[in-house]
């Protein structure tokens, strides 16, 4: 029966024990799929392309997803509500749901969200500050929400931890209610904090679009900081206090170059002749002037040198029951103390010393961002020691390098085009994928980022991220207490070494490689859907179990 014999051949060659069968009339059938099924961007009109100021964003530690995203949307909820209901309000509950009830006390998300109604930002409170008036919220049991109007607080009965929760959207979840003098409820808000700052109402349908809130409004379509500083005053004064008429994000314009795969991206630099810096650039120019642009981007190196620095030259514990010393300073210390001949690695890394370096610093960036400090989500916090590191690492020791500004922002943009990528097409948040979505994705962005700095054609630059994101997968968040500790910060340094390796290994070919970016980001989303849920930042499971703690 020839259609039974076309129904039984179909079959075979969609099992997937069969996929990499070699057979011609498998070859043809990955052929015919390939040409029936859309591009991604046919098949789905929303594209990769955000700023590159949404994907390095300035924030405080120790979680961009526990601690920014919720201070964001704290914030959010008080500055959207009303005059005439914050005057009623005389109390406030937030109800944290799955990994952000599991890990909140860790990752400071309960401070975040006291911040958050107190009107403050991530990229702006001081984060001395943020520490002393949390624990004076807590001890007075009063808060000022929006920063004017106190009402009484009890952590214990209004910070309420849904471990056994989970909201439909995303694994961290979390809703804000007020009530008035009677305890009836006022308003009420859910937010989905979806992996490096980046946050999204209950209401969206589809965690991967770029409807996401960073700030309260969107990036700036004018020209001049004065007529966006104007358009977000007239978006406050529009607040409502229906949550119908509540205001929306601005609209950003399209992009100049709208890609969400990696073969989009690479097409569009081969028809284009540019790098990918170049078209990330571009696409940045269509929402701010070039000036701006520059100046922003290296205000952005700015903050990552910054808290390297600090984490190099401050001593003490980490926060947290683990008592950890903080190693950074003491490795800062044998690298420039040491005779270069007498280093203990010396006969192993010959006269090189250059890998050291970078692991210091990746654990200077990551131990200040266990401590709450001041830190750049690279694309988020627990993976914030990469990209700095690499970075560094680059303006440190290549011989080869051009003006230092042109290599940073080229650098970035490079480092961000990947990561949007990987947002895009499968996730940058721990809690929904596992760490390989954290430290993973920060080791292919640097990667990449690398390749094109030290010369590499688009091929071998999506090669180093493919091959650095080829070695993450799998990776487990299982952090001990909570705290972004262990195995977070050295995890760092290990991601900064892979994505090095990665790059390197890229340059000595031609780019050409088995399996592509665009496989591999599926293949990590694919990884994180199986993966339980008590690898993925919920101290559950892993070495949070296994490892005692006195």
């Amino acid at each position: 029966n020839p259609s039974k014999n076309v129904l039984l051949m179909i079959r075979f060659l969609q099992h997937p024990l069969k996929r990499t069968c070699s057979h011609p009339w498998h070859r043809w059938w990955r052929f015919a799929s390939n040409q029936l099924k859309p591009s991604p961007v046919e098949a789905d009109d929303t594209h990769a392309v955000i700023s590159v100021f949404d994907m390095f964003s300035i924030g405080v530690g120790p979680s961009s997803s526990h601690t920014v995203g919720p201070m964001r949307a704290a914030k959010i909820f008080v500055e959207e509500i009303s005059e005439e209901i914050l005057l009623k309000t005389r109390s406030i509950q937030c109800e944290l749901f799955g990994s952000l009830a599991c890990t909140g006390e860790g990752h400071g998300t309960t401070n975040a969200i006291l911040m958050g109604l107190e009107n403050e930002e991530p990229d702006s409170v001081d984060p001395e500050y943020l520490r002393s008036r949390c624990n004076e919220i807590i001890s007075s049991s009063q808060i000022r929400l929006r920063g004017i109007h106190s009402i009484q607080f009890n952590k214990k009965t209004d910070m309420i931890f849904r471990t056994m929760d989970t909201l439909p959207l995303h694994p961290n979840a979390l809703r804000l209610w007020c009530f008035d003098g009677e305890k009836n409820m006022l308003i009420s808000h859910e937010f989905y904090s979806i992996g490096g700052g980046f946050i999204i109402r209950g209401e969206n349908e589809n965690c991967l679009n770029n409807q996401f809130y960073m700030k309260k409004f969107h990036s700036p379509q004018t020209e001049t900081m004065s007529n966006i500083e104007t358009r977000e005053a007239e978006n406050r004064e529009s607040i409502s206090t229906s949550s119908s008429e509540r205001p929306s994000p601005v609209v950003l314009s399209p992009p100049v170059h709208r890609f969400s795969s990696t073969r989009e991206l690479l097409r569009l630099c081969r028809a284009f002749h540019l790098p990918i810096s170049e078209i990330v650039m571009e696409n940045e120019q269509k929402w701010r002037p070039k000036d701006l642009i520059i100046e922003q981007t290296l205000k952005l190196w700015e903050v990552m040198d910054q808290s390297i620095s600090r984490g190099c030259s401050t001593r003490g514990l980490l926060p947290g029951k683990l008592n950890i010393v903080r190693r950074a300073p003491g490795l800062y210390k044998s690298l420039t103390s040491v005779p270069l001949d007498s280093h203990p690695l010396n006969s192993i890394y010959s006269s090189n010393m250059a890998h050291d370096w970078l692991s210091c610093w990746a654990i200077a960036v990551n131990e200040e961002n266990a401590c709450g400090g001041r830190v750049v989500t690279a694309p988020t916090n627990g993976a914030a020691g990469i990209i700095p590191a690499v970075l560094k690492y680059y303006l440190t020791f290549s011989v080869n390098k051009l003006n230092e500004s042109d290599v940073i922002v080229n650098f970035l943009f490079t480092a961000a085009a990947i990561g949007m990528l990987f947002k895009r097409g499968a996730s940058i948040s721990a809690a929904e994928v596992g760490c390989q979505g954290e430290v993973g994705v920060a080791a292919s962005m640097a990667a990449g980022a690398l390749a094109e700095a030290m010369g590499g054609n688009i091929y071998q630059v999506a090669n180093a991220a493919e091959i650095a994101m080829e070695h993450s997968l799998g990776l487990t968040c299982d952090p001990i207490e909570g705290l972004v500790q262990i195995p977070c910060i050295e995890r760092n340094a290990m991601g900064a070494n892979n994505a090095i390796t990665a790059a390197r290994l890229s340059l000595l070919g031609d780019g050409k490689h088995r399996v592509s970016l665009d496989e591999i980001i599926q293949t990590m989303k694919e990884t994180g859907e199986d993966m339980q849920s008590k690898y993925k930042e919920t101290s559950l499971g892993g070495l949070a179990v296994n490892v005692p703690v006195c």
